[in-house]
């Protein structure tokens, strides 16, 4: 094999991903190119690399995802071989000919796998020809409505609808009866062309509360290919990932030959190089079935990193250049386990939709076991273009407990503040006993959100601000970090009083200074005693009724940003709370920025509580405008295909308690 000589390598990205991929190819000794569109201009990974290019406006359509500005950029920088990361062009044939036909190195297998691996019907054809059981299900080229509900019918329900395309859980559907079917298609059909440029379906037979698991495969164009043992990916929300971890806690050593044997089977069959990653489901016996196969590298591959010790870039990029693989099946073991949990920019509590805006606060600290592979920092803004994943945090320990412990930890002392995101869900999740007991399926954080939605017993509730963090936030406020409340004399102390808002919460406090003595802050019926022994933000150390604690705090979008171990709170005086803090039933905001993809309600329709009224495509994820109230639309502000911004007004509807207000 002729070998494949590059210096200079673009990657073909953005996010955690193009920055992990700068370091190990500078580490390399390569010379990195980044790419960006208007909205990253000023990204973490614009600035990582040697140099960067502007490849166009903020839609993947007309940057990341635009073929011939990519070539271009490579083109005008010298680069002689382009990584694509996981998701846009990743797993797109197209781009890897185009490339191989610009005389550019490739980071990944060859354009026919590509090809035959990401159309998950061919998959399945030729998984099934290698001896790996697949789900019973439709793959067929008639994509006409009748003859998918016909199949439908045949295979019984519940049944997934998937895009053929793809992957990352987008343009699936989950269908429990015949009625649903239509509007799954036609949902799925639509996420599919956003995400992958292809609406083709095909169908399965939900396997429910199944296991996701996975096996890390590498080839090279010697005749070697080895597994690095699986991932168990099960810990999911709508269907993505959430927490990875490797190896599998239920696996035995039979299971884990059996599992593995299936990978390599299927990797040599397809003639595969590169990295890759076979994908199974399993049911409660732990019977396994072929899923989908990965022609790139996956988000969760740290925790495979964590117990090898191999670095897969590392190794991409060796194979890439017509290097053998640099060990063989016997010389790769396990040792230890690790654990992955991806940060979004999310609301746990309100079914994980997406959140947009400025990061004013994230600084986290990597060592020894922890690590955290990350696209913003403090100060960079998270749009609604791209996907909700800002960071991960990997951790590793002697086993899974252990493991599981230093990754919860290293998350309370690493928050995300000024937009809302996942992290104290993340935190409660690995601290669950059904986590330590490895119980969770596929379906069940999605149940865990919907309870806690309307439990506060949960320990998946959301968390409300103690008197302590009440008081933090007074006393920050006196003690000249900002706010406009006032001081007065009460005759033997200076008094401090202002009015603070948090999520739905108002509460009036006095923070009092006496001649001697403790400071302390009225919080309603309970009085604090707190002394700031630090007042340097973000760093914040203080004493509370005799226990000295640290926070993290951060001032940003008019609002006070404080952490407490696992808990984060956003405080506001009420003048600058924002308007969609508040829910009016008569004036129906978009919760999130994004694409206007559809609306359903028109003037003088009558609605029903919680009725879909739009849909609108943000972070690569539909989300639904809803109804607050039953009553009658009485004006409709943006047409489908409207570019809206979050809070910005898109129905008015008179209900029996609010008339519209219709100008």
């Amino acid at each position: 094999m002729t070998a494949r000589r590059f210096r200079k390598l673009l990657i073909a990205n953005r996010g955690e991903i193009a920055c992990r991929v700068v370091r190990t190819a500078r580490a390399m000794g390569y010379r990195t190119v980044a790419v960006f569109s208007d909205a990253d201009a000023d990204a973490l990974h614009t600035r990582a690399a040697d140099e960067a290019v502007r490849i166009g406006p903020p839609p993947p359509r007309e940057s990341y995802l635009d073929i011939d500005r990519i070539l271009d950029a490579a083109t005008k920088t010298g680069a002689g071989a382009i990584h694509p990361g996981y998701g846009f062009l990743a797993e797109n044939a197209d781009f890897a000919e185009a490339c191989e036909a610009a005389g550019l190195v490739f980071v990944g297998p060859p354009t026919h796998v590509i090809r035959s691996m990401g159309d998950k019907a061919a998959a399945k054809t030729i998984a099934e020809a290698a001896g790996l059981p697949c789900v019973p299900g439709y793959r067929g080229e008639d994509q006409a409505d009748g003859r998918l509900i016909a199949e439908a019918v045949a295979i019984g329900f519940p049944l997934l609808v998937k895009a053929v395309a793809g992957g990352g859980g987008r343009g699936i559907r989950a269908v429990h009866a015949a009625a649903e079917l239509p509007d799954a298609l036609q949902a799925a059909r639509r996420e599919a062309k956003a995400a992958f440029g292809d609406d083709r379906l095909m169908l399965e037979k939900l396997i429910e509360h199944p296991r996701h698991l996975e096996v890390q495969i590498f080839g090279d164009d010697h005749g070697n290919v080895v597994h690095l043992f699986e991932r168990d990916c099960s810990t999911q929300r709508r269907r993505q990932k959430i927490v990875e971890e490797a190896p599998s806690p239920v696996l035995a050593p039979a299971h884990r030959e059996r599992l593995t044997g299936y990978a390599v089977a299927l990797a040599k069959a397809a003639g595969y190089r590169n990295a890759g990653t076979v994908e199974f489901i399993a049911d409660a016996e732990l019977n396994f079935y072929f899923l989908e196969m990965n022609a790139r590298l996956q988000v969760e591959h740290p925790v495979t990193e964590m117990v090898t010790g191999v670095d897969l870039v590392d190794w991409q990029l060796r194979i890439a250049a017509g290097e053998p693989l640099p060990l063989r099946q016997r010389e790769i073991a396990i040792r230890g386990h690790a654990i992955e949990a991806r940060l979004c920019a999310e609301d746990p509590y309100d079914g994980f939709r997406p959140q947009t805006g400025m990061v004013v606060h994230f600084a986290p600290q990597e060592g020894g076991s922890i690590r955290f592979d990350t696209g913003v920092e403090t100060g960079s803004e998270v749009s609604p273009w791209y996907d909700s994943m800002v960071a991960k945090a990997i951790a590793k320990g002697r086993d899974r407990t252990e493991a599981a412990r230093r990754l919860a930890t290293a998350l309370e002392d690493a928050p995300l503040l000024g937009l809302l995101n996942n992290r104290e869900f993340l935190i409660a999740l690995l601290r669950s006993e059904a986590f330590e007991r490895a119980e969770i399926a596929t379906t069940t954080l999605d149940d865990w959100a919907h309870l806690a939605a309307g439990d506060e017993a949960s320990p998946f509730a959301q968390a409300r601000p103690a008197p302590l963090h009440w008081a933090l936030a007074a006393a920050l406020h006196a003690e000249g970090s900002g706010g406009a409340g006032e001081w007065f004399w009460s005759g033997s102390a200076f008094d401090f009083s202002l009015t603070l808002t948090c999520g739905v919460e108002t509460k009036r406090l006095t923070y009092t200074r006496p001649r001697s003595g403790p400071m302390t802050v009225a919080v309603g019926g309970d009085r604090v005693d707190i002394a700031l022994i630090e007042n340097a933000p973000p760093r914040i150390v203080f004493e509370a009724d005799g226990v000295r604690r640290r926070a993290t705090a951060a001032w940003g979008n008019a609002k006070l940003h404080l952490a407490i171990a696992g808990a984060a709170f956003a405080f506001a005086e009420p003048d600058h709370a924002r308007a969609d803090d508040v829910a009016d039933a008569g004036r129906i905001a978009a919760p999130v920025a994004g694409l206007l993809v559809k609306v359903l309600a028109q003037p003088g329709q009558a609605v029903a509580a919680g009725e879909t009224l739009a849909l609108i495509e943000a972070m690569k994820m539909e989300t639904r405008v809803t109804a607050l109230a039953p009553g009658r639309i009485a004006a409709v502000h943006a047409g489908a295909g409207s570019q809206v911004a979050s809070g910005a007004l898109l129905f008015e509807i008179e209900t029996e308690d609010a008339p519209a207000d219709v100008r």
